[in-house]
């Protein structure tokens, strides 16, 4: 007998998720400095469990919605619009969570308010009490992020005066935004591709790795999604070039959104537009919109030199850990050339994402969104570093241009891993907090298979 879905039981139940993830976060959380715990007190053993237990009954939730979506009477997207209103509320005052990139975020802005070179730079030169809340592992290395990004933090720092509180509820605040532009723009984009608007919503908005990482987390990929998202949608349209202007935004956020002009183009041609005209267009657009928003900003070209920053010798991306593996081989073997054996590997795999990228064009250029978001998706995998949330950059425009339901279901399977691999504290795990994690997870698990069998208990009395 199959488990009674409706859009409220959903709702209800992914509430309670992120509501026990909010909780634990409080004491599990990236916390400041001054609020940190130690991973064995029993506060901080207790934030765990809960915050893994909310985790697990938000994926629960988000799969049973996946049910209703592909069911014979699917929610409307504005009531989906609301469900997704109602898991990220609980989310809005928790502590970070999940990273402390957050923390670099307004140390950056901070540097550009105070006119400090933070591409040169890492936050450990501004000093002061806001540079030690950042990972020790960014605290000297320059920003990555381009200048529209690094305009909106330095704003911040100015409107909230250094203050910490104000200054992670602010850039939460600008998260969210993001995140309301990718919901505004996945219907639009999804409808423009044949796919039906309720599944990439589910699956580009209500997905758990953007509650987890784009709203607790408060990453600035949203802000680079939102506008990707609509500078496609008025491409499609009557505005190419506020498209081409919005998607150089996007890319002046992060870098790998200047992948999205490829689409501009081709979306000109396909809508009658010679050529050339559309390269032309695209590109003065984009060079006019970058020296603009450079100029505007005040920092500077540097973020071009820093885009290698993310590639840390502790990430798990593809190439560093074949590359690892590799030096580890040559230093056994005693060969002069394992200090090269990463880098190479780094190459390698850049080499091959942009062999995949021109495959991924000449297969499917009349498909532009949906090999946008292939192309996004090497990049993620095939780059030097690799977060949990870079997944999303692909699966953003997959949601709402993938051909079959077949890809929706694979990419929902790699999103349900990928939010549990990650620690609240954003920080390594020892095998205590990994014990502690599974036993929050597995709670949940017998929470939701208690209430199944209830659920199947009365039904079953009706039909006897």
């Amino acid at each position: 007998m199959a488990f009674p879905v409706d859009l409220r039981r959903c709702q209800m139940l992914g509430l309670a998720g992120t509501a026990c993830l909010a909780l634990g976060g409080e004491t599990a959380g990236a916390l400041p400095v001054e609020d940190l715990l130690h991973p064995a007190s029993a506060r901080a053993a207790l934030g765990l469990v809960s915050a893994y237990f909310g985790v697990v009954l938000l994926i629960a939730a988000w799969a049973l919605l996946g049910r209703l979506v592909r069911g014979p009477r699917p929610p409307a997207p504005r009531a989906l619009l609301l469900v997704l209103a109602a898991w990220a509320a609980p989310l809005l005052l928790a502590p970070p969570l999940f990273s402390r990139d957050v923390y670099s975020y307004l140390a950056q802005g901070a540097m550009v308010e105070a006119h400090l070179d933070v591409y040169a730079h890492g936050p450990s030169l501004l000093g002061g009490p806001l540079a030690d809340e950042v990972a020790p592992l960014w605290r000297h290395t320059g920003a990555p992020y381009g200048p529209v990004f690094l305009a909106v933090a330095a704003a911040l720092s100015g409107l909230t005066s250094g203050e910490l509180p104000a200054g992670l509820l602010g850039m939460r605040l600008v998260a969210l935004a993001g995140v309301a532009l990718m919901a505004a723009a996945l219907p639009r984009l999804a409808r423009h591709n044949g796919a039906d608007p309720s599944a990439a919503l589910w699956l580009g908005a209500l997905n758990p790795l953007v509650l987890l990482h784009l709203v607790a987390g408060a990453h600035n990929d949203a802000v680079m999604l939102g506008l990707l998202g609509v500078g496609l949608v008025a491409a499609r349209g009557r505005w190419p070039v506020l498209g081409a202007v919005l998607v150089t935004l996007a890319a002046l956020v992060k870098a790998p959104a200047v992948l999205g002009l490829a689409a501009v183009v081709v979306l000109q041609v396909r809508a009658g537009r010679a050529p050339s005209k559309a390269v032309v267009t695209t590109t003065v657009a984009a060079a006019g919109t970058t020296v603009a928003a450079t100029a505007v900003a005040g920092t500077g070209y540097g973020w071009i030199g820093a885009l290698n920053t993310p590639a840390s010798s502790q990430n798990w991306a593809l190439t560093t850990l074949l590359g690892r593996a590799t030096r580890a081989l040559l230093t056994h073997l005693g060969s002069d050339l394992a200090p090269f054996a990463v880098p190479a590997w780094h190459a390698l795999g850049v080499v091959t994402a942009v062999v995949a990228i021109v495959l991924i064009w000449r297969r499917l250029r009349l498909r532009p969104v949906y090999a946008l978001g292939l192309s996004l998706a090497a990049v993620a995998a095939l780059g030097p570093a690799i977060r949990p949330w870079y997944a999303l950059w692909g699966l953003f425009l997959i949601a709402a241009a993938a051909p079959s339901t077949s890809v929706r279901h694979r990419t929902a399977a790699v999103t349900g891993v990928l939010a549990l691999s990650v620690l609240p504290s954003g920080g390594p795990a020892d095998s205590g907090q990994l014990v502690l994690a599974v036993c929050g997870a597995a709670l949940a698990l017998v929470v939701l298979w208690q209430a199944h069998q209830a659920e199947l208990a009365p039904a079953s009395g009706r039909a006897a």
